[in-house]
């Protein structure tokens, strides 16, 4: 954390939410990071406030959190206690941006817009439009900026974005989006930082691995394609969502087990994954720990790793071979073992991992000299956020803005 900040009178509220979690971040405009932490277990029992303050101690506190708007509220009470924390600015990251190409300030007419993008997110808009709604309420003079996880993804050719469905349907919205945008676009940044421009503007292929997982095919910095299509539920085998999945599994479902749209996106979305297949976790790690005495485990963590070496090299033929592969996310960024079954097989590639590297997780983990070369690059959706928000609001001058909060 920055020690300097309490001398800053600017600064930008960034949150990411989640199902039932809602991370947060304090920046100023020059991107130093000031606060950090996360509201979890929302909508459950025994709902967790953790923050890491300016004089970076860390606090945890129990709450009883029905909803993202009460930990918004939760969240803006502690603010309000912290004698140097005065807010400028709001940067929300919303899962779906429908067409929008650039990140947006909010406004009566974007909200109205964002209500009709539900039925295309409707596991995610509903929460992050109603923490803009409380943020509205509570300060309505505060400046709010939304960026689009699908954003990035926009430039991604015709042919990557249209299903094989009635051309209607497409034009009702029914393409394939794209998501992780705000991480794919961070690490492509970050790229170009130890790399240089030319690594950059190459064939990029990244790998974001966490409990939600896709990858992306970047060529020149922009998508081509990636793994995700139409929701965040396709693509690659995560935590506790399918990926992608026959049409006709489904249509069974409805047919045989009488399931409703209700009890299916529970199963594809909550149940399934890791967490379906192990019938133990959706947690990598804890996985891993019980693969060599449990074989549920064991074969949830080969059909990950399977999976997901079948989808990297889909996204290789995308880019017609690899300059570059990156792993981030939790998974990409902090578990060696899945790296290196992933990358195993890929020798007609050419892609190839140093085990001593790999294990401590370096910067790059190929061989000395070795192309293509294989990068760990840990993901900052958050700073992303940050930086849009105050370059769409211009808040360049912190001496001359005035403080939202008391």
């Amino acid at each position: 954390m920055d020690e300097g900040f309490q001398k800053v009178t600017s600064l930008a509220l960034i949150l990411n939410s989640g199902s039932s979690s809602l991370k947060f971040a304090v920046y100023t405009p020059d991107e130093q990071l000031c606060l950090a932490g996360k509201l979890t277990r929302i909508g459950l029992p025994n709902g967790q406030f953790q923050v890491t303050d300016q004089s970076n101690q860390t606090h945890v506190s129990q709450h009883d959190l029905p909803d993202h708007a009460t930990a918004l509220t939760t969240l803006f009470n502690w603010l309000s206690t912290q004698t140097n924390v005065k807010l400028s600015a709001v940067g929300h990251r919303l899962v779906h941006g429908g067409s929008h190409r650039t990140p947006q300030r909010v406004t009566p007419e974007l909200l109205t817009d964002l209500r009709l993008l539900i039925p295309l997110a409707p596991d995610h808009l509903p929460a992050e439009i109603s923490l803009i709604e409380t943020v509205s309420q509570l300060y309505p003079d505060l400046p709010q900026v939304v960026c689009f996880d699908t954003s990035f993804h926009r430039t991604m050719p015709d042919t990557a974005t249209r299903l094989p469905l009635p051309r209607q349907l497409a034009d009702e919205g029914l393409i394939r989006y794209g998501f992780h945008g705000l991480s794919y676009e961070y690490v492509v940044n970050q790229l170009a930082k130890e790399a240089g421009p030319v690594a950059a503007q190459g064939r990029v292929l990244i790998a974001h691995l966490g409990n939600g997982a896709s990858m992306a095919a970047v060529y020149q910095g922009k998508s081509l394609d990636t793994t995700m299509g139409f929701t965040p539920t396709g693509g690659l085998m995560m935590g506790t969502r399918t990926g992608d999945l026959d049409p006709g599994v489904l249509l069974y479902l409805i047919r045989n087990r009488q399931m409703d749209a209700s009890t299916l996106s529970h199963l594809l979305n909550d149940e399934s994954g890791l967490q379906g297949v192990s019938g133990i976790s959706s947690d990598m790690q804890e996985l891993l720990q019980q693969e060599s005495h449990n074989q549920a485990a064991a074969q949830a963590i080969d059909l990950f790793c399977y999976l997901a070496r079948k989808q990297l090299g889909a996204m290789a033929t995308v880019l017609n071979g690899v300059d570059t592969l990156i792993f981030t996310g939790g998974i990409g960024e902090n578990a060696p073992a899945i790296r290196a079954r992933i990358c195993d097989q890929l020798d007609f590639l050419g892609i190839k991992i140093n085990p001593e590297r790999n294990t401590s997780s370096a910067a790059i983990i190929s061989p000395e000299g070795h192309t293509p070369i294989v990068r760990v690059i840990p993901t900052n959706e958050e700073i992303i956020i940050a930086r849009y928000t105050w370059q769409l609001l211009s808040l360049t001058n912190p001496t001359s803005l005035n403080s939202s909060l008391p």
